[in-house]
């Protein structure tokens, strides 16, 4: 039997969509989660120096989203043939790009940098928000399966779900006026396994 430890720290963060194909696949992994305070300690421990890490039978994997391609492929979360694999990497791809144009807001609006929210709301946050929404709307439209695809739940539904789930946190009017996006993340986290998981897994705020 194949044994996995997924290394990341007390939150949700870069971990999350792995921790959720572990749970739908029903697949057993070590779920270890360092402290700020501890991380010092296995910095060194970690191939680039940072986390996540996915350890495979010693066989340590990182950065976030090769774990999470790799996971969603062994698991049947990437898409059903090679062109639906390609537009959910495409899916990925644009949610991180998304995310980083969100960033300096997300780091203010969770604490971990000073700044004014209400301007960085305004001014990066919400043009930012409107566009990656309006994008996954057309494609939500089209799909006959309720996901981005027509395949069916992939690794690209996941990250965006949990975001949104995130951001609603902070930002509770995060998909008001986008009701095919408050559908479809709430049909994404009410897959019975990851409902079921996410009333039991640690509560973090992002």
């Amino acid at each position: 039997m194949v044994h996995y430890k997924l290394y990341y720290f007390e939150s949700k963060g870069a971990a999350q969509a792995a921790r959720d194909l572990f749970t739908l696949a029903g697949v057993e992994f070590e779920d270890i989660r360092y402290s700020d305070e501890e991380w010092g300690s296995h910095k060194h421990e970690m191939p680039f120096g940072q986390m996540p890490v996915l350890e495979v039978d010693g066989l340590q994997i990182p950065q976030s989203m090769a774990i999470n391609r790799y996971l969603a492929r062994k698991f049947g979360y990437a898409g059903k043939n090679p062109e639906e694999e390609a537009l959910v990497d495409g899916f990925a791809d644009q949610y991180y790009d998304f995310k980083g144009a969100i960033k300096t807001y997300y780091y203010v609006v969770a604490g971990w940098e000073k700044g004014d929210v209400e301007k960085l709301e305004k001014e990066i946050m919400i043009p930012a928000r409107d566009k990656f929404f309006a994008l996954i709307t057309k494609f939500l439209k089209k799909s006959k399966s309720g996901y981005l695809t027509n395949g069916g739940l992939t690794f690209a539904d996941i990250l965006i779900a949990e975001h949104i789930l995130t951001m609603n946190g902070f930002y509770p009017d995060y998909v008001k006026g986008f009701p095919e996006i408050d559908e479809y993340y709430q049909k994404v986290l009410n897959v019975p396994a990851l409902k079921e998981y996410i009333k039991t897994r640690p509560q973090t705020d992002s």
